[in-house]
């Protein structure tokens, strides 16, 4: 009646009999037929989080990397370290100039974030907010997330963010095997027990290692709320669910668009 090139049942409704009947016909008609979960992820590159449930990650996020893709991976980690090292190398006396001459503080900022299978390690990074604290953070109290046009951000600071040349001092990181050169994006322990608390599958981002970036890290750039964290569970989740060396290459391309755009944040 229609002429409908798609049919997408609402996921309250595919359980009926009647609909399933239907849907049935449609098979010998010039129609597709998709499940929204797989609609949504295609359009968003999101995990819908009405597909959340212990059987849907049983099924969709065992381990199905193979051990070549594995080997693969594990290789372009390492070149990946030599390279990010050298480069560090070579900026560094500049961008310890610029960050000494602009703020008191370490040049190089070391803290806490969780690993694979929830290992802590420090992850290292070249500061960018003035340091407030005797370690050199720039919290006084808890631990928050940065805001947009955050104060505590000096203009050196804002500038390796927009380059991402901050995250240079993580070829160590890499080279060790703390994280990988594309995953989930770490977080300090603070923040992952809030949001496990308020997101029940919140540890399921730590099934993998920890990248320098990743698919959230490009779509979203960061999480600086709640909300936004939620956002970034389903893009991870939907790496976690699709990873492939072709998913990897998108990745690897997009994050040098956005550091020659300066869109980091």
């Amino acid at each position: 009646k229609y002429k409908a090139q798609l049919v997408v049942p609402a996921p309250s409704i595919s359980s009926s009999h009647e609909v399933m009947s239907e849907l049935y016909e449609l098979l010998f008609w010039p129609v597709q037929i998709s499940e929204f979960s797989s609609l949504y992820e295609v359009i968003t590159g999101r995990v819908p989080a009405s597909s959340y449930s212990d059987s849907w990650f049983i099924t969709n996020l065992v381990n199905h990397d193979s051990a070549l893709y594995e080997s693969i991976r594990r290789l372009i980690d390492f070149v990946a370290a030599i390279i990010l090292g050298v480069i560090a190398l070579i900026f560094f006396p500049f961008i310890a100039a610029a960050i000494r001459y602009e703020s008191k503080g370490p040049i190089i900022f070391k803290q806490v974030r969780v690993g694979w299978r929830s290992k802590h390690f420090f992850l290292y990074k070249f500061r960018t907010m003035y340091a407030l604290a005797a370690d050199g953070s720039a919290e006084k109290g808890a631990a928050q997330f940065a805001e947009t046009n955050d104060s505590r951000i000096t203009k050196v600071g804002n500038f390796l963010r927009k380059t991402r040349l901050d995250e240079l001092p993580q070829a160590w990181n890499l080279f060790k095997g703390d994280i990988t050169l594309i995953g989930p994006r770490p977080e300090r322990p603070e923040i992952v027990t809030k949001l496990e608390t308020a997101l029940p599958y919140y540890h399921l981002r730590l099934l993998v290692k920890p990248g320098m970036t990743g698919w959230a890290a490009i779509n979203q750039h960061y999480a600086g709320t709640l909300e936004e964290a939620i956002k970034k569970l389903q893009y991870d989740l939907f790496y976690i669910k699709n990873r492939s060396l072709l998913l990897d290459m998108a990745i690897v391309l997009k994050t040098v668009n956005v550091i020659l755009r300066m869109m980091g944040r």
